[in-house]
C-alpha cells in the first residue's frame, strides 16, 4: 500500500432531511441506516482502509462529535480526528486538513469524501479510488468522481466532460467543462440525453501540492488563515488556532470556491452502486422492495393496499398502514413522521418548524 496516500474523511453534517432518525446529537453518519452492522461513517472508514492506511486517514467534523468518532472508528488515534468549532461548508473542512497532513506529508496524495455515501459495489470502487489516485500521482490535477445517471434526478448535482479531451492512460477520465447544481426536472432530462453528463459525486482526489495552490490561487483569503497556524498544528496551540480562525473564516463549499474556477479539473466516469443517501427517497432506492414495491424495515410492519412507500420502525412498534401510495413513514424516539415522497425536500423545514414552537429536544 502506497504510504503517500491520505483520505480526508467529511463528518460534521446534522442530515436534516434524515429527521427523525438524523439528529443534531447523532447525525446519519453514526447510525446504521442499512441494517448491515456499521454505521456509515464506519462503513466509509474501512472502505478506505483498502487504499489508505489507517494512520492516513482524518475525520473533521463538528466537535460535539468527536467521542462518537473516537467511539465508533477504535483504529484511529485521538489526533487524526479534526474538530471544527463551527460549520464552515466543505471548502475551509479540507484546508484545515490540507495544512494538518502537509506537517506530516508534503508528498501526500489525498481523497476526500463524505461519511454517508453508499457505496454498493466495493471491489469496483476500490479499483477507481486505486487508478484516481494513480492518475493524479502523476498530473497536476484536480480529480472528482462522476457516477452514470440512471434516471433524471433533480437531487444532484451534474458534470459536463468533454469528450475530446481524454486521458491517454485511462479513457473514462475526461476533462470536466462545466459543473451544474440540482437542476430543474426539463434540464436534468436533457443533461441524461445528452450522454455528457455525469453525476457529481462529491468525492474528490489529488495531490496535497495541487490543492494547495488551487487554494493559493482561487481562495486566497482562506488559505491565508490557515497558512498562519504553520507551527502549530498537531501542537497544543492548534485548538485555540482554530476556534479563533473559524470564528472569521467564511463559509463555501470546495465546488463553488475552486472545482468550478480551475482550469485543470477532470472527472472520472464510475458505476459503483452510489448513493449520497441524502434523502429517505435515496434510501429507498437502494433498498430491497415487496411485491408492492415498499421498502420496510422493521419487523411488525402489516400494510394494506398501500404502494411504493418507504417504512422505518422500530423493531418492537406493531404499524398497521392502509392506503398509502408514495409516502415516507419513520418513527424514531417517540416523533412520527408521515409526508410523500414528492415532497422530501420539505423535510429541512418541518425540521425548523419543530424547533421553533416544540424546541431543540426534538430535533
Amino acid at each position: 500500500m502506497n504510504k503517500n496516500n491520505y483520505c480526508i474523511i467529511m463528518a460534521g453534517g446534522i442530515g436534516a432531511r434524515f429527521w427523525p432518525m438524523s439528529r443534531q446529537n447523532h447525525p446519519k453518519q453514526f447510525i446504521d441506516i442499512l441494517g448491515t452492522g456499521e454505521t456509515l461513517i464506519q462503513s466509509t472508514f474501512n472502505r478506505f482502509r483498502k487504499v489508505c492506511p489507517a494512520e492516513n486517514i482524518y475525520i473533521v467534523t463538528n466537535e460535539i462529535y468527536k467521542k462518537q468518532v473516537l467511539e465508533q472508528l477504535p483504529a484511529i488515534r485521538e489526533s487524526q480526528v479534526l474538530c471544527e468549532p463551527s460549520r464552515r461548508n466543505t471548502a475551509p473542512c479540507i484546508a484545515y486538513a490540507n495544512y494538518r497532513i502537509l506537517r506530516e506529508n508534503p508528498e501526500a496524495n489525498v481523497v476526500v469524501a463524505p461519511s454517508d455515501h453508499i457505496i454498493l459495489k466495493e471491489d469496483i470502487f476500490t479499483e477507481v479510488i486505486t487508478a484516481a489516485l494513480d492518475a493524479s500521482e502523476k498530473n497536476n490535477w484536480l480529480l472528482t468522481l462522476g457516477i452514470q445517471p440512471s434516471r433524471p434526478d433533480t437531487g444532484y448535482g451534474y458534470i459536463q466532460f468533454d469528450e475530446g479531451i481524454t486521458c491517454k492512460s485511462d479513457s473514462r477520465i475526461k476533462k470536466v467543462k462545466t459543473f451544474t447544481e440540482k437542476p430543474q426536472l426539463e434540464m436534468a432530462r436533457e443533461f441524461l440525453a445528452s450522454g455528457d453528463f455525469l453525476w457529481n459525486s462529491g468525492i474528490f482526489i489529488w495531490k496535497l501540492k495541487t490543492i494547495m495552490a488551487a487554494f493559493e490561487k482561487y481562495l486566497p483569503e482562506i488559505d491565508q488563515l490557515f497558512r498562519e497556524g504553520t507551527g502549530k498544528y498537531g501542537t497544543a496551540s492548534e485548538d485555540a488556532f482554530i476556534r479563533q480562525t473559524y470564528s472569521v473564516c467564511k463559509s463555501i463549499s470546495i465546488d463553488y470556491g475552486i472545482m468550478e474556477k480551475a482550469e485543470d479539473v477532470y472527472v472520472l466516469s464510475s458505476d459503483f452502486g452510489w448513493s449520497d443517501l441524502g434523502t429517505w427517497g435515496s434510501l429507498y432506492d437502494t433498498r430491497i422492495k415487496d411485491e408492492n414495491a415498499n421498502a420496510i424495515v422493521g419487523q411488525n410492519v402489516l400494510m394494506y393496499d398501500s404502494r411504493n412507500c418507504i417504512v422505518n420502525m422500530p423493531k418492537e412498534k406493531l404499524v398497521v398502514l392502509q392506503g398509502l401510495d408514495d409516502y415516507i413513514v419513520v418513527e424514531d424516539e417517540g416523533i412520527l413522521l408521515v409526508c410523500r415522497k414528492g415532497d422530501e425536500q420539505q423535510i429541512r423545514q418541518f425540521v425548523n418548524d419543530v424547533m421553533i414552537e416544540k424546541g431543540e429536544k426534538y430535533v
